[in-house]
Parts: structure tokens; C-alpha cells; sequence
């Protein structure tokens, strides 16, 4: 009978060894209730060996492909054998006791599918970048990350509800994931969590936001922090989201980022001489329509 534990820790590495060999740095691989699994997404340069052979005790699967983020955190579901799995990206540090943390909110309420600690940048000042969010219009899909950018003075260590999780670090009961479904791989890289979050509440659970534990994030290590492929990304995968998630308004959304977001960006990156990045915000608009 294979072992069962009380948290799973899953992480995804593709091409990013350095990051994920510090994160994994944070863990003493002695806790008795808890495995940490890494699914390699097809990284160059036998990765996934280096990091099997340093980190014997860590569970290392190899896709042997990019799977995207959805694709290879669903790898690390099926191999989970924890009853509370926790998503962390691996260009992240923690303390392993605040994982702990999130595990106790989760627990304290069968309401309760998914949880979120506080998450700051990992450089310079190491302001706020996620304490909650605010709920989604139901026409232009905009939204606010509470605290963003922000110095931790505090003011944000109430845990409460939150209307979605962040994807750098969530954990989710296997039993909601049983209830629900993984996470949607038609995105392949930004929007998951996101419409994850949606399916969750659909299911009748709670997301909440747990200041009692802290990740730090180094954000964008994969893709840039402002690249041309992140934005063909995030344009392409707000109309998809949009696609599978409105409601009332969902022409109207289209039309709003279509004409009103993509052509604005378009133009601003025409006339700022970054003309890759224009072409990624048309190539994410004419993709969506081909779907």
C-alpha cells in the first residue's frame, strides 16, 4: 500500500535548475507528513536528472515535454498522494513551517477548498505582491491584486475570503480537485489559477487568503517579466477565460478587449518602436478567433 501524507508539495521546473534547486533548498525532506514531488516540463540539459540526483529524497517526474503550467502541476496531481496538495512556483522560497500554516486554514472548515499565503517579491524591498483580490467586473474581466506593490506595514494579516487564488502558491484539498476537476490546460501558461478558482467556487467551496503564511516570489524567471510571449499569453487566454467564464455580458466583454484593450496596446507598442510585441498581442487575438 503506497504511503499517504497529509501535503503534497508540487512545483513545475522547465529550464530553470538555479530556481528550482533554491526552492527545494528551503526544505529539510525529514517531514514525515509531507512529499515534494517536481514535474519536469521537458527541460534541455537532463535537468531533471540533476535535480533527482541532488534531491534524492524528492520525487522527480519527467513529462518529457512542456505541458504548460496546468499540464505539469496535473502531472504532479497524479502522482500526489497527499490529502492537501500545495502548488508552488518554482522560482519561489518559503519557510516549510508556513506551509503548515495554510494547511491548518484549510482544514479548519470543510467550506474551504483553497487557500493562499501573503506573497512578496523576492527582490529588492520585498513589497506585497498578492494579500487577496478583488472580484472581477462582469464586463471588462478587470480586477485588483490588494496590496500590490505595497510595503508590509501589516495592514494586510487578517486572513478572509478571497474571490481567486494566486498560482505562484495555493493549496487545494485533493478531495475538491476530486470534486471538480484539475486544472484546465487550455490556457497553457497565465489564466489557470484563475479559472480554476471560478470552478472551485462553482463547486461550492471557499478560497481563502492566509497571512499567517508568507511565500516570496521572483515572478517571470520562465517567460520575462514583460516578453513578447507572456503577452501573446495574457491576450489570447483573456478571451478564452472570458469565453468559458461569462455570464451576462460575454459579447460585450469580446468587444471590450478586442477593440478597446488590443487595438489601444497594439497602437501604444507601434508607436514605442516594440513591434514583437505588438505582433504578440495580434497573434493572441486572431489565435482566439481561429479556436
Amino acid at each position: 500500500m503506497p504511503q499517504e501524507y497529509r501535503i503534497s508539495v508540487i512545483t513545475v521546473n522547465y529550464n530553470g535548475i538555479k530556481d528550482t534547486c533554491a526552492l527545494l533548498d528551503c526544505f529539510t525532506f525529514d517531514e514525515q507528513d509531507m512529499e515534494v514531488i517536481v514535474v519536469d516540463n521537458g527541460s534541455k540539459g537532463n535537468e531533471a536528472e540533476l535535480i533527482a540526483r541532488k534531491y534524492p529524497k524528492a520525487k522527480v517526474i519527467e513529462a518529457g515535454k512542456n505541458l504548460g503550467f496546468a499540464g505539469g502541476n496535473n502531472v504532479g496531481i497524479r502522482e500526489a498522494r497527499g490529502r492537501l496538495l500545495f502548488f508552488v512556483n518554482n522560482d519561489a522560497e518559503l519557510c516549510v513551517s508556513d506551509i503548515y500554516h495554510l494547511a491548518e486554514r484549510l482544514e479548519s472548515s470543510k467550506e474551504i477548498g483553497m487557500v493562499c499565503p501573503k506573497i512578496k517579491f523576492f527582490f529588492g524591498d520585498q513589497k506585497i505582491q498578492f494579500a487577496g483580490f478583488t472580484a472581477l467586473s462582469p464586463v471588462t474581466f478587470r480586477n485588483k491584486g490588494i496590496g500590490y506593490g505595497e510595503p508590509d506595514h501589516g495592514q494586510y494579516d487578517c486572513p478572509c475570503p478571497t474571490p481567486y487564488a494566486h498560482g505562484a502558491a495555493m493549496m487545494v484539498k485533493k478531495e475538491a480537485i476530486d470534486k471538480v476537476g484539475m486544472m484546465p490546460e487550455c490556457y497553457f501558461l497565465y489564466y489557470e489559477e484563475l479559472d480554476w478558482s471560478m470552478m472551485m467556487q462553482r463547486g461550492g467551496y471557499e478560497i481563502w487568503y492566509e497571512p499567517s503564511a508568507t511565500v516570496f516570489h521572483k515572478e517571470s524567471q520562465a517567460t520575462g517579466a514583460d516578453s513578447p510571449l507572456k503577452t501573446y499569453y495574457m491576450t489570447r487566454n483573456r478571451l478564452i477565460f472570458i469565453k468559458r467564464n461569462a455570464i451576462s455580458y460575454r459579447i460585450l466583454s469580446y468587444l471590450y478587449m478586442i477593440f478597446a484593450v488590443g487595438t489601444r496596446d497594439i497602437i501604444k507598442y507601434c508607436l514605442k518602436g516594440r513591434i514583437k510585441m505588438a505582433k504578440a498581442t495580434l497573434k493572441g487575438i486572431v489565435d482566439f478567433i481561429k479556436l
